[in-house]
């Protein structure tokens, strides 16, 4: 049975825990207000989409080809969400400095093209929680643009925020950190429940 639950919790953790893009919205915002940034966010929410279709196309043939393959990208997908729960323990409060002047929709679009987290990101959530329970195209599209709307959501929050979430990470970087990688752990187990 599908877990909305589990689902929702990776998307929304992977969406707005710091990453590049994130930090790249909070800077812009910060450096060239909130105006002048929404193109390179609109540019993100495009090239987010584009890769999910790319992790969805990739993953169903995958899964059609290769029935057998299921496991696989089951455990690696969970050894992925553990190296996320590692990396959020342990990297609570460390942040990149990005360059402002990136804030074109091309620009923000081609950063996703090529964003790690985000292509490991929608093969793990194609692969273990999306597949196994829909065959639908029309569905598998839907849950796509499910999960670049939130990343969105996302990208907004750390574009409007700018240093308040930086404070936030800061003054409780360590409970948030904690709360995030449980998360993360319930999502492993329902993978493979």
């Amino acid at each position: 049975m599908f877990s909305w639950f589990s689902f929702l919790s990776y998307t929304f953790i992977v969406a707005y825990t710091p990453g590049p893009i994130n930090i790249m919205s909070m800077n812009n915002a910060r450096n060239i207000g909130l105006r002048n940034s929404i193109l390179f966010n609109a540019g993100n929410y495009t090239g987010h989409f584009i890769v999910m279709l790319a992790c969805l196309t990739f993953s169903k043939v995958l899964y059609t080809v290769l029935p057998q393959v299921q496991l696989p990208m089951k455990i690696a997908g969970a050894a992925y969400l553990s190296y996320l729960i590692v990396k959020i323990l342990f990297r609570a409060n460390k942040q990149g400095i990005t360059d402002s002047k990136n804030k074109s929709f091309l620009v923000g679009m081609l950063l996703q093209l090529v964003n790690i987290k985000v292509i490991l990101f929608g093969l793990t959530a194609m692969s273990s929680y999306l597949l196994p329970h829909y065959e639908s195209v029309t569905i598998l599209v839907l849950f796509a643009l499910l999960m670049s709307s939130i990343q969105f959501s996302a990208n907004i929050v750390w574009t409007l925020s700018g240093s308040l979430i930086n404070k936030l990470f800061i003054n409780h970087g360590r409970l948030l950190s904690i709360i995030m990688a449980a998360l993360l752990l319930y999502c492993i187990v329902k993978i493979f429940i």
